[in-house]
Parts: C-alpha cells; structure tokens; sequence
C-alpha cells in the first residue's frame, strides 16, 4: 500500500465576521468543518457538494491560498501546515492549481509565452532548449498551438484559455494538481475534451488530482473516490463505482438522484429526492448532524448529535446515524 501524497487531518477554516465601524469580530463562517481525507500518487479523488458547501476552500487551503484555521496538511511526507512565505516556493513547484474561470484567471496584458513561462523564471529553473521551446512543446501537449506563443489571452475561445491553465500547470513537473471546478465555465463537448485531456495527462506524468466539481457525471468519469461534503464537513467517502451504485448517506442520495440518465424509460420511472428547505448558514450550523434540517430520516438523535464518520465497509466511510 502506498503512502499518501496528501493527507488531510481534521482541516477546519474559518472566515471572521465582522460587525459594526469598527470591524469587531462578531463569529465566524465555518467554510471548512473539520475535514480529512487522503490522496494517493496517482490517484483522482472527486470532491463533490451543493454551492457553498466548502469543497473550493478546501483545495484553496490545502494550496495555501487560505491559512488554515486548525487540522493539518502533509504533503508529500512533510508537513505544510504552516508553512509560510518564501519556504512554501519548493512545494508550489511540486503541486499546482488549475482555477475555474479561464477568463478571469489569466493575465489579460501578457502574451501566452509570458502565462506559461513565468513558472520557469518565478523558480530559477532553465529548460532543456530555453523557455521558448519548453513552452511551445507544454502548448501543444495540450492541443494548442505552438505557433501562437505571442497571442493574448483574448484571442483563444474558453475551452483554449482552460489549456493554457493547465499547460501553465503542468510547466514544473508537479505531483499534485488541485482542479478547481476545471471545466464548469465551458460547454458541453469542450468539457469532454478537456476531462479526457487531463485523463491523459495523468496517465503520462502519474499525477495526482483533486478535483472539485459539483457535475457528478464529470466526477464519475475522472475520479477513484469521490468525497460527498456539505455544509463544511464531510458526508460520505466510497470509490466511484460503489459511490455510484450504492449510496449510504440520506444526502449522497440526493445528490446523485439529481443526475439526469440519458434513458428517458428510467428516467420517468426512478426515484426523485427533492430536498426541502434552504441550506443552512455557515455562520450559524445547526446543532447535531449539518444536514438534519433537510433529512426526511432526521430524528431528534440527529438534532442533538453530531455523527462520527465511520467505515462500514472497506474504503467506504460514512458520517450518519442511520445509513442506508
């Protein structure tokens, strides 16, 4: 058994609120609730969730984009929890981030060459061949180019701006990219393309990905496991395949029961589970279990104890009181 690339123990983050003209602190927003979970080399591992349920912060935290509020993070055998400043630079190179919105995160003054190659002079690092060509070969590994190294952003569709921020990922060898909802800006058929890109890309350079979406389907295609979080914590973690086939917690169910299946036969006859209620604020969690306000199996139990996350099968871990 390999050892984890990334292992995440009890992650919590919490944004302070402030009220009033002078900014006193007035609470807190839980966005990340004690989380945990593992990446293996090579390994995808799908983070899954409605809108605001903390599964951006927790990729951005284990970048140490946000300085986490308590737990800890070890990547790769050390320990980065707090880790700061210019000591963090040996690590950036080793994992990276592709961002969700391609429009937005690119600059839109530099040329492509500039995009891609400020990895290589941000890290003192002097390709085999210079800059230029190591640049030009990472553009057409990603099916652009390469003849367009002088071009903006603003000439590229959204499907090539996403390409060139994962080419820009990929320009220092890292072991672990962390994909933030990597292709929810795109269309449909572009999606497609760039998912089975970044499957090859995986499969030639043994990377690892964490990869945050809330398209269950992309999630199936791409992931090993895929961790289900809601309200900051973590509801279930299964491989894809059982995941997928067999749902423990009230919430996963939900959530996969939303996923449109192409058969119009099954699709009128399945079970549909319509959750009631709105999400509840991080600000101001429910007391028990997060998701008992919206649980048709909640009962007072559930209101007043908040489950542990426990195995009930190898692999397969489940934070619930009554499961499936």
């Amino acid at each position: 058994m390999s050892e984890p690339l990334l292992e995440i123990k009890d992650l919590t983050k919490y944004f302070p609120t402030s009220a009033g003209p002078f900014g006193k602190s007035k609470g807190a927003v839980k966005a990340v609730d004690g989380v945990s979970l593992t990446v293996k080399p090579g390994e995808t591992v799908g983070l899954v969730g409605e809108s605001g349920c903390g599964k951006t912060t927790v990729g951005r935290t284990v970048m140490k984009l946000y300085e986490p509020t308590s737990g800890s993070i070890i990547f790769d055998g050390e320990d980065i929890t707090h880790t700061r400043g210019r000591s963090l630079k040996p690590i950036r190179s080793k994992m990276q981030m592709i961002f969700q919105d391609p429009y937005s995160s690119l600059n839109p003054r530099h040329t492509v060459g500039q995009i891609v190659g400020s990895s290589f002079e941000i890290h003192n690092i002097e390709p085999q061949g210079g800059v230029k060509v190591a640049v030009q070969e990472l553009l057409e590994r990603v099916g652009l180019n390469p003849e367009h190294i002088n071009r903006f952003p603003h000439e590229f569709s959204g499907g090539q701006r996403q390409r060139i921020g994962i080419a820009r990922a990929l320009a220092l060898k890292p072991k672990l990219i962390v994909a933030d909802e990597p292709v929810s800006a795109l269309d449909v058929s572009i999606q497609a393309q760039v998912v089975n890109l970044l499957d090859d890309l995986q499969k030639e350079y043994n990377l690892s990905y964490l990869f945050v979406a809330h398209d269950l389907s992309v999630v199936q295609h791409i992931s090993d496991r895929v961790v289900a979080m809601y309200l900051g914590k973590v509801m279930e973690e299964a491989p894809t395949a059982e995941l997928f086939a067999r749902p423990r917690h009230p919430y996963t169910k939900a959530l996969l029961s939303a996923v449109p299946i192409p058969d119009p036969r099954i699709e009128r006859t399945r079970e549909r589970i319509t959750l009631t209620g709105d999400l509840p604020s991080p600000a101001n969690p429910p007391s028990g279990c997060v998701f008992s306000t919206r649980c048709w199996k909640a009962t007072e139990l559930c209101r007043e104890k908040a489950p542990e996350i426990m195995e009930i099968s190898p692999q397969h871990r489940v934070a619930c009181h009554f499961p499936e």
